[in-house]
């Protein structure tokens, strides 16, 4: 299948509803935000709290660990997230194994069981390769991937932008593959936008609302927009907010982004040209044409 751009609306009919009116359907959730923000590496609770607030997501991801989410000083960041509001997709991050993630899986699920948060039955993926890069471990994403389904996860695979690996995370029943635009927290933004467009072409084929996100590198809101004028379904990010000089005017800044990347993603835009296409009428001009 070729992605195409949406059919061109008339003039008093547009064929979409609002961008960030439709719900976006992920692992069986409803939500009007397509945002998904991380909890980490926040100066302090409090700007954490005030930077969810201000992004608009719906959903928020927690790191889950042993300790049962609470930081060296005591303090549970859970009482700092409004639970009423928020649906928590805990993930695995730090790990390098298989066994590792489906413990912390396992961990994750029993904790928001106990909250009765929606999220419980649901997990974020990471199995990284190494410590400097941060990149997936394929081989072992795979492996996890394929016990936690068994288990009755709804699995939310961080990935590299492969297109063969993110067609296997789907094939083993990966709820969404969530390609990474750039290293974790490198604020590069999308390097491979090619890659991605195969990986949307190859996820979607047979299913046009299976779920892709972006996931990681993203550094400011450009980021979130090119990502979703790709055509992917949603973006998840952290540290663009949280090492922001200004965290709660990036989070305004960052919630903006990604409707108005739906937005044109839906609207379609013109084709790229060599050159000019005049804009006004040519008819009735007062000067005449150059004659070089």
């Amino acid at each position: 299948m070729t992605m195409k751009p949406p059919a061109k609306a008339s003039a008093t009919h547009a064929p979409y509803p609002r961008a960030d009116a439709g719900p976006f359907e992920l692992g069986g959730h409803l939500f009007r935000s397509r945002l998904i923000v991380g909890t980490g590496k926040y100066e302090t609770y409090d700007v954490m709290r005030e930077s969810l607030e201000l992004s608009g997501a719906e959903c928020v991801t927690v790191a889950v660990r042993r300790e049962r989410l609470y930081d060296g000083t005591g303090k549970n960041i859970l009482d700092y997230i409004d639970l009423d509001r928020f649906t928590l997709l805990p993930n695995t991050a730090g790990c390098f194994n298989a066994q590792d993630a489906v413990r912390t899986a396992r961990l994750g699920r029993e904790i928001l069981l106990g909250l009765e948060n929606p999220g419980a039955d649901w997990v974020k993926l990471e199995v990284l390769g190494d410590t400097k890069t941060l990149l997936p471990d394929p081989v072992e994403t795979l492996a996890a991937t394929e016990q936690l389904v068994a288990e009755g996860f709804q699995v939310l695979c961080y990935t590299n932008d492969d297109p063969v690996t993110a067609r296997r995370l789907k094939a083993a029943g990966a709820t969404a593959v969530m390609p990474a635009g750039s290293p974790i927290g490198s604020g590069q933004g999308v390097l491979n936008a090619n890659n991605l467009r195969i990986c949307l072409e190859y996820l979607k084929d047979d299913d046009p609302d299976y779920p892709v996100i972006v996931d990681a590198g993203v550094g400011t809101a450009s980021d979130v927009t090119i990502a979703m004028e790709l055509g992917v379904d949603g973006v998840l990010l952290n540290t663009g907010i949280a090492h922001a000089r200004d965290p709660l005017g990036m989070a305004r800044a960052m919630k903006a982004a990604c409707e108005a990347g739906r937005w044109a993603y839906l609207s379609g835009r013109i084709p790229k040209r060599l050159y000019a296409t005049a804009s006004s009428p040519e008819d009735g001009v007062i000067s005449s044409r150059p004659r070089w």
